[in-house]
C-alpha cells in the first residue's frame, strides 16, 4: 500500500531551465506527482551559498524526500542531513553521508557516452570530433573517457578535441569554445556542460548541414532539430521516481544506487529528427556495443587510466 509523500529537490547553480540535468530530475518529481499523488516542489540555488539553506528549508517544511541534485552539495549535505533523521535525503552523482537516511544515486555515464562517441566515430567525415565538458572533475571524466573509447572503437583515425568550459551556466562560453572546435576541423561535438551545453547546440546549429551537436543528460534533439546527432540520456528523472516511489512503499535503503546501460539509467535518445541520417549498419553497430555492455562482456573507461588499459572490440568489417 503506498502512502502519500512530499518530495522535493534543490537544484544546482544551472536552475531548473537548464534543458539538462536539474531539468531531469524535476521531470522524476513531476512524474512522483502524477503517478504517485506526491507533493512536489524545488528551490534553486543562485549560488553555492544557497546549498544549506535551501534543503534546511525543505527539510523543516516536512517534505518526506529531498534530493541535492549534483555532487557539489555533497559537503552541504553532510551539514544538513543528521539534523534531519526523519527525513529522507538522495543526491544525484554524490556522496551521501553514511547515514540511514541518505541514499546516492550514481550513473555509469561512461557507458551512454561510449555509446554516442561510437556513434560519432562512425559519422563523422572529418575524421575529427570534439568533446566540450563544464567543470574539469572526475565526473566529467566518465563522459570524455567513455566517449573517447567509443570514438576509438568505430573510427581508429579519428582525433578527439577536449575543451573545458570551468562552469555549468555560460552559454556563451560553450558557444565559443563549440565554434573553435568546429572550426578546427570538428564535424560532430558532445557535451557535458550543464547550460553551457545549449551554447554547443547553438554552435551547431550556426554551422548548419554536415555539423552535429551531441547533448546530454535530456532528450535535447529538439533544442536544434536535425543539429543534434543524439543525446547521451542520463536518467536523472528515472532515478529520483525511483527513490520516491521506495519512500512511498516504506522501502528506502540508504547507501548507493547505481544506474548504467543494463538498469537503463543511461542510453541513446530515440534521435526523432536525425535517425534518418545514420545508416542502419550503423545503428546496428552500436545497438550490438549496447548489449554487450548490459551483458557485462564490455567495459568502458572511466578514467585516463581505464583508458589506457582499454582494448577496443572488434568491429565488423565493412559496418564502418
Amino acid at each position: 500500500m503506498q502512502g502519500k509523500i512530499r518530495a522535493a529537490m534543490v537544484t544546482d547553480v544551472g536552475g531548473i531551465g537548464d534543458e539538462s540535468f536539474n531539468a531531469s530530475a524535476w521531470r522524476g518529481l513531476q512524474r512522483a506527482q502524477k503517478e504517485l499523488g506526491a507533493e512536489v516542489r524545488y528551490l534553486e540555488s543562485r549560488t553555492a551559498a544557497d546549498y544549506v539553506r535551501n534543503l534546511t528549508t525543505l527539510a523543516r517544511q516536512g517534505f518526506s524526500v529531498v534530493f541535492a541534485v549534483g555532487f557539489l552539495m555533497e559537503d552541504a549535505l553532510a551539514k544538513v542531513a543528521p539534523r534531519f533523521p526523519k527525513t529522507y535525503f538522495g543526491i544525484v552523482d554524490g556522496k551521501a553521508p553514511n547515514l540511514p537516511n541518505c541514499v546516492s544515486l550514481i550513473f555509469n555515464e561512461q557507458e551512454g557516452s561510449y555509446l554516442v562517441g561510437a556513434l560519432a566515430g562512425a559519422m563523422t567525415k572529418r575524421n575529427i570530433v570534439g568533446f566540450i565538458g563544464g567543470m574539469n572533475v572526475p565526473l566529467i571524466k566518465k563522459f570524455e573517457y567513455g566517449y573517447r573509447a567509443g570514438v576509438l572503437t568505430t573510427n581508429a583515425r579519428a582525433r578527439v578535441l577536449t575543451g573545458y568550459t570551468g562552469n555549468w551556466d555560460d552559454v556563451n562560453k560553450g558557444r565559443e569554445l563549440a565554434l573553435t572546435q568546429f572550426n578546427q576541423g570538428a564535424d560532430i561535438i558532445y557535451h557535458a556542460a550543464g547550460r553551457c551545453g545549449v551554447g554547443v547546440i547553438r554552435a551547431a546549429e550556426q554551422k548548419g548541414k554536415g555539423y552535429y551537436a551531441i547533448g546530454v543528460d535530456s532528450d535535447q534533439d529538439h533544442l536544434a532539430p536535425g543539429r543534434v546527432l543524439t543525446s547521451m540520456m542520463k536518467r536523472v528523472d528515472n532515478a529520483v521516481f525511483d527513490v520516491c516511489q521506495r519512500v512511498a512503499r516504506g522501502q528506502f535503503r540508504s547507501g548507493a544506487i547505481v544506474y548504467g546501460v543494463k538498469e537503463k539509467g543511461v542510453g541513446l535518445s530515440p534521435m526523432r529528427f536525425t535517425r534518418k541520417d545514420v545508416p542502419d549498419s550503423v545503428m546496428k553497430l552500436v545497438q550490438m556495443l549496447e548489449r554487450m555492455i548490459a551483458q557485462g562482456k564490455l567495459k568502458p573507461p572511466y578514467d585516463e587510466a581505464t583508458f589506457r588499459r582499454f582494448q577496443p572490440p572488434r568491429v565488423p568489417t565493412g559496418v564502418v
